[in-house]
């Protein structure tokens, strides 16, 4: 995984968390989704690259 892309997925995650937290304070339900779906994003982001570094170590 390149750091460019683990900062990135880290970076949304973080993001998606605050936003969830500011949706929960707030009380509001949209606000909440979209933080979560951030983290789910970043999670997938972590998985497409950990995929990519376990076939790149396979071919090394």
């Amino acid at each position: 995984m390149s750091l460019e892309d683990k900062v990135k997925a880290t970076a949304k995650n973080i993001e998606g968390k605050i936003q969830e937290t500011v949706g929960d304070i707030t009380g509001d339900p949209k606000t909440q989704a979209e933080g979560k779906a951030k983290q789910v994003e970043a999670a997938i982001q972590h998985s497409v690259e950990n995929v990519k570094d376990q076939v790149k170590d396979t071919i090394d």
